[in-house]
């Protein structure tokens, strides 16, 4: 999400999917909802269908989504940055931009105009295979029918230069004016339910609950949250350093243990690693996250079910498997991709020796000797200052409600405070009074509320905040300019405070700064202050075309790792190798090889497909779901398939370059021959495990508990590469070959 939150203040989706329904036109780029996102296809084809909205897809692979847009558009994987500024090219040079958007709310323009220059018609066909007949329609058709929405998910992240990509979406949406718009927006799709949740309340290694950071002011912000003292937080580290340093991610935490410790940001390996709801085939270079696994001292896997990363290691010991509690065995609340909060019920307790989530992390605090500072603040009242540590028992019957309400009171910075357990219940059982266009309620207790709650909800009678950056709501009922965020100038001197007359109604009739100290005082009230005065508490600031403060301020293209184009490598190089990021090196130029396409010529990408979803312990545990999707395969056009041999149905062998490792990877599945991917690209779906270049791992599944099917992991043959900003996994382009089994 950090190439939304560079751009507009927020990593989040700014309308929702809801919203769509009101577009007249919806780009579809590296995304397939109809396979990934199936429910959020009702609002797409009502736009379609009601709005005589123009659905334009633009992917490598004509996808289900694809069989639903009156466009279509193949593009290289990779190739984002170059079609949509060749858009904004022809945008530009035609007059179709908005010109009062451009110049009262952005900031940068003259250097993404620069930029943009090179990404002439003839340029951008030569990058990304799209024809420049192509190019010109999806212009003339997102500026005839405004607002329109940009909607992406994971294809348009996972590349190297993925912040950069997700930037470039969001420059199109301001040049075109559909910012802060019912209709229009920069609509990321998140994995599932509860993604936007998991980041919004620090997920990641970079950030406390909120989007504080990790610098000492955040940690001094938790421990009056928290209500512990800062020096013992800061016990709890090696030392004041590491506890402000980033710690490894999801995407390469496995380097933590292979690589020596001379090469980490730390001193010593990885002993152990606990997974919570997460499976080891979703990871890239499974190979090499294999290897970790054999060599770590300890792993913990809880899981509802049996995953990948309890067979894949060839080891007999410092492997638990322990049982947790499904969504059904256990209530809470849930942030989906809109920034909705929403009510879980538990139907049923857990069975046999499951543990809910909250059991489980209150009983590993107890063993680790902390649980009396984990838990001492639930049940206190959270609507004035904290109490006293010594004031507050510790309850044996704390509950998620607890939880929820200590988030309200933690994040101020992204107004995750109206949306109590309360509320959010109430909602539940008075859903059939919102609008699902809009969705407002429209009569009952929750009479002009917005489903959800979505963040920001500044106090527990705000209705939330369904459309991010929008001028025409009082700041009140959720209206707001783009976060001022960065100062009020930029380093060359420039405002970065929107221009008089672009703020929300009822307020200054200008751009202002955040409020002070809003996002840290837990009384709250410089948000009170900042409301009753009709200023939104975040202020009313500027969006950034040119972000000064990270890798490619203005985005540029840049060639994978693993490029099929060696003729664009010098024009269109990678980034240069960086000695740290997120304590591991991160090489770029080093790992770009010219010369690999002689080996490996075939672009290899992967994906989603609908009946399973992630690491899939569960679908593939279905007998029903593995019915419609019984065996793992590899979309092979006809073409390429007899150029090589190949007929459907067959065995084959996928390899992929030996990039970080002394051998190739490789992995033996069934050719599914079929024109959805072009001549010179293969698709493989992800969400297969228990099988490892061509020897199966059923039998090491504990008795009763392997999936109905088994299969090999895409990520086994997915190559290096990660994202300059945020190390996101480069999984959607790489090299391969292929040759019958």
């Amino acid at each position: 999400m950090a190439g939304l939150a560079n751009v507009f203040g927020y990593g989040a989706m700014t309308n929702s999917q809801n919203d769509i329904r009101n577009s007249r036109s919806v780009m579809i780029i590296g995304m397939n909802p109809a396979e990934n996102h199936p429910i959020s296809m009702q609002h797409i084809l009502t736009a379609k269908e009601v709005n005589r909205a123009v659905i334009i897809s633009v992917d490598p692979r004509f996808t289900k989504t694809s069989a639903f847009a009156n466009m279509y558009v193949r593009i290289r994987s990779g190739t984002d940055i170059p079609f949509i500024f060749g858009l904004i090219n022809i945008i530009l040079a035609k007059g179709w931009e908005d010109k009062k958007m451009i110049n009262e709310r952005t900031y940068g323009f003259e250097a993404l105009k620069t930029e943009v220059a090179k990404y002439d018609p003839d340029t951008v066909a030569d990058i990304t295979g799209a024809s420049k007949e192509e190019l010109f329609r999806v212009a003339k058709a997102l500026a005839e029918n405004r607002p329109g929405t940009v909607i992406w998910a994971m294809g348009g992240t996972q590349h190297s230069n993925g912040t950069a990509v997700v930037r470039s979406y969001c420059a199109l949406q301001l040049v075109l004016g559909n910012m802060g718009r019912p209709g229009g927006g920069c609509d990321v799709f998140r994995g599932h339910d509860g993604i936007q949740g998991v980041t919004d309340v620090g997920g990641g290694p970079e950030h406390l609950p909120g989007y504080y950071g990790i610098a000492e002011s955040a940690w001094k912000h938790y421990s009056n949250v928290w209500d512990v003292p800062y020096e013992w937080l800061v016990s709890r580290f090696k030392s004041k350093e590491m506890m402000e340093k980033p710690g490894f991610t999801v995407a390469r935490w496995y380097e933590g243990v292979l690589l020596d410790p001379k090469e980490l940001g730390q001193d010593t390996n990885i002993k152990a690693v606990f997974f919570m709801g997460h499976s080891t085939n979703s990871m890239q270079q499974m190979d090499r996250v294999k290897k970790a696994l054999e060599k770590v001292e300890l792993i913990v896997d809880f899981d509802p079910f049996v995953t990948n990363t309890a067979v894949l290691p060839d080891r007999t010991d410092g492997i638990y498997i322990m049982p947790a509690a499904t969504n059904y065995e256990q209530p809470g609340s849930a942030t989906n991709t809109n920034r909705d909060l929403q009510w879980r019920q538990k139907v049923v307790d857990p069975i046999w020796e499951a543990r809910t989530d909250l059991a489980i992390m209150i009983d590993l605090a107890e063993r680790l000797g902390f649980k009396k500072q984990f838990i001492h603040n639930f049940k206190r009242d959270w609507r004035g200052v904290p109490a006293s540590m010594k004031e507050v028992k510790a309850l044996p019957d704390q509950t998620v409600e607890d939880v929820l309400r200590e988030i309200n009171s933690a994040c101020l910075s992204i107004g995750y405070i109206g949306q109590t357990p309360e509320r959010l219940k109430r909602q539940q059982q008075w859903a059939h009074v919102f609008d699902i266009k809009t969705k407002k309620a429209e009569g009952g207790p929750v009479d002009g509320e917005q489903w959800g709650l979505p963040w920001p909800c500044w106090h527990d009678k705000h209705p939330g905040t369904h459309i991010l950056y929008r001028l025409d709501t009082p700041a009140s009922r959720g209206g707001a300019g783009f976060r001022a965020v960065w100062g009020p100038k930029a380093p060359d001197g420039e405002t970065m405070l929107a221009s008089d007359g672009a703020a929300p109604v009822g307020g200054p009739n200008a751009g202002y700064p955040a409020q002070k100290e809003y996002a840290t005082d837990l009384t709250q009230e410089p948000i009170k202050q900042a409301l009753a005065e009709g200023r939104n508490p975040y202020g009313n600031g500027r969006a950034r075309l040119n972000a000064w403060n990270i890798p490619d301020p203005v985005p540029t293209h840049r060639e994978p790792i693993h490029s099929p184009r060696p003729d664009l490598i010098a024009k269109w190089p990678t980034y240069d190798d960086v000695k740290e990021h997120y304590r591991v090196p991160q090489p770029y130029k080093s790992m770009q090889k010219p010369d690999w396409v002689k080996k490996y010529p075939i672009i290899l990408t992967t994906g989603r497909i609908v009946e399973l979803e992630g690491g899939s312990a569960a679908e593939r545990s279905s007998w029903w779901l593995v019915e419609l999707n019984p065996e793992m395969y590899v979309e092979i056009h006809p073409k390429l398939a007899n150029d090589h041999g190949i007929k459907h149905g067959d065995w084959v062998w996928i390899e992929t370059p030996e990039d970080m490792d002394d051998k190739p990877s490789r992995i033996k599945v069934k050719a599914k021959v079929t024109r959805r991917v072009g001549p010179d690209t293969v698709f493989l779906p992800y969400h297969w495990g228990g099988v490892f270049e061509g020897k199966s791992l059923a039998d090491k599944y504990p008795e009763g508990t392997a999936p109905y099917s088994v299969g090999e992991s895409a990520n086994t043959v997915t190559t290096y590469g990660y994202d300059r900003v945020t190390q996101m996994q480069e999984t959607k382009t790489t090299l391969c070959r292929i040759k019958k089994a």
